[in-house]
C-alpha cells in the first residue's frame, strides 16, 4: 500500500486534479490511497509551532506503522530511477507512506520518525503542487520497475 498523506483539504482545484489522475495510474500497479489531515488554522498571530504539532499528529496517526518518507527540502533529492529502485525495495518491505506538511512545514516528530526524507530540491513547493510532482514521480517509479515506457 502507498499512502500519500497531505496536510490541507480536497478541494476542486487542477492541481489536485491531475495529482489524483497519477494515482490513479499508480492503482494500477498497487493499492495507493490520498490522505488528507486537517491543516491548523494560521490566523494572525497564530503560533506556527502549535499548528505544526497538530498536523504532525495527525500525520503520524495517519501514517501507522508503514515505512515514513518525509518530503523535506532538507531531505535527499534522487532520480526517478533511484526513486524506482527505492520504491520497490520499500513496498517489498510493506506499506510506505509519504507526509507532505503543510503552510508552516512538517513538525520535527515526523522528520524525526522518518524512515528517509526525500526532497524535490531546494525551493519550497506548494503542498498541493508537491503531491502532484509526487504522484507523477511515483507512476513514473512504478513504469520504470514495470519495464512501461512512459519514463523515456
Amino acid at each position: 500500500m502507498i499512502r500519500v498523506i497531505v496536510v490541507g483539504k480536497a478541494a476542486r482545484d487542477p492541481l489536485i486534479a491531475a495529482a489524483d489522475e497519477y494515482l490513479g495510474r499508480v492503482s494500477r500497479h498497487a493499492r495507493a490511497e490520498a490522505v488528507w489531515v486537517e491543516a491548523g488554522r494560521r490566523a494572525k498571530g497564530a503560533d506556527d509551532a502549535k499548528i505544526r504539532a497538530l498536523e504532525g499528529e495527525a500525520i503520524l496517526k495517519r501514517a501507522g506503522d508503514a515505512r515514513l518518507v518525509a518530503l523535506d527540502r532538507g531531505g535527499r533529492s534522487c532520480s526517478s530511477e533511484e526513486l524506482a529502485r527505492r520504491l520497490e525495495r520499500w513496498m517489498s518491505a510493506g506499506d510506505v507512506a509519504f507526509a507532505i506538511g503543510g503552510a508552516t512545514g512538517l513538525h520535527q516528530d515526523v522528520l524525526n520518525r522518518a524512515n528517509q526524507t526525500l526532497s524535490f530540491g531546494p525551493m519550497t513547493l506548494p503542498h498541493r503542487l508537491a503531491r502532484l510532482v509526487l504522484c507523477e514521480q511515483l507512476y513514473r517509479a512504478l513504469s520504470i520497475l514495470k519495464g512501461e515506457p512512459y519514463h523515456k
